[in-house]
């Protein structure tokens, strides 16, 4: 698919805000006063300004609000609610912490379940796709929720916690592209099924379907060249994991490589969450042969 800078902002901005917001509710670290405002600030930052980039991608950005609406089918609808209940109850907790040094533990693991939550609420509008075989597995969304407790645990400066959550969602990491890359075949998804015209012989397409661009190619076909994908997976793994982990493990360990761990974490989740959407193929590309 697509890889949207504005979605690729969202999902990675957003998972990391809302994970902090999981720690810093269940007092991880216990911070009041002044610290407490620059930790919130950073969540709240992240967390709003992830959800922020991902109206950007929306054709109509002005009826957002309309996605609230059907939250009995919708997981994007759930997600709006859940980021929403999140960013309230923790602004109350946040609001006591900062200003009255107290903090009201009932809210904070509210708010941390909460936040949890919109993560995975996320992670399942991509998971429920049976359109896209590489996301419609199990872990996806095993994926995405450790991720996004990795990076929590690394902005909160919880080491022990980095050190463990990296490590379980790197192997996940690893899980989701080897599944992955099996799933479009395991699906059994070809231009057969896709017309429903059974086994009369080898089907092919006669002609394209359009002979210009349209919408369904600019957003659900996108191919990535197998030596590219093989760097971005190896740049993703360095700089999204293992460096990180490795920096704060150093002896010594102090600010300074602390932020140089956060930068590094980011930038490699970038790259991961660029595969996540470009290797991620819809099946609509088979009547456009992206898929034999």
């Amino acid at each position: 698919m697509h890889p949207a800078p504005s979605v690729i902002v969202f999902t990675t901005l957003s998972g990391l805000g809302f994970g902090l917001l999981v720690f810093l509710g269940i007092g991880q670290p216990a911070v009041t006063g002044w610290g407490a405002f620059w930790f919130f600030l950073i969540a709240y930052a992240l967390a709003v300004g992830g959800l922020a980039a991902s109206t950007f991608h929306l054709g109509h950005p002005e009826r957002a609000l309309l996605a609230f609406t059907q939250w009995r089918t919708s997981w994007l609808s759930r997600e709006g609610w859940a980021a929403v209940a999140a960013l309230v109850v923790m602004g109350v907790y946040a609001f006591a912490a900062v200003f009255f040094g107290t903090r009201i533990m009932v809210l904070g693991w509210i708010g941390a379940g909460l936040s949890l939550a919109t993560v995975g609420t996320t992670a399942m509008i991509y998971t429920q796709l049976k359109s896209v075989p590489r996301w419609n597995q199990v872990l996806t969304p095993l994926h995405l929720v450790s991720l996004s407790l990795a990076g929590g645990a690394l902005m909160a400066g919880q080491i022990t916690e980095t050190a463990v959550l990296m490590i379980l969602a790197l192997m996940l990491q690893l899980g989701h592209w080897q599944v992955g890359d099996k799933r479009f075949a395991e699906a059994g998804h070809t231009i057969a099924s896709a017309t429903g015209l059974g086994r009369p012989g080898r089907i092919r397409a006669f002609e394209p379907p359009h002979t210009g661009s349209n919408y369904l190619l600019k957003e659900m076909v996108h191919v990535v060249g197998r030596k590219h994908s093989l760097k971005l997976r190896a740049i993703a793994l360095g700089l999204g994991y293992v460096v990180p982990i490795t920096l704060i493990l150093l002896p010594g360990a102090g600010h300074l490589l602390g932020g140089l761990a956060v930068l590094s974490h980011v930038a490699g989740i970038l790259a991961s969450r660029w595969l996540f959407f470009a290797e991620a193929e819809h099946v609509v590309g088979l009547y456009y042969g992206a898929r034999g």
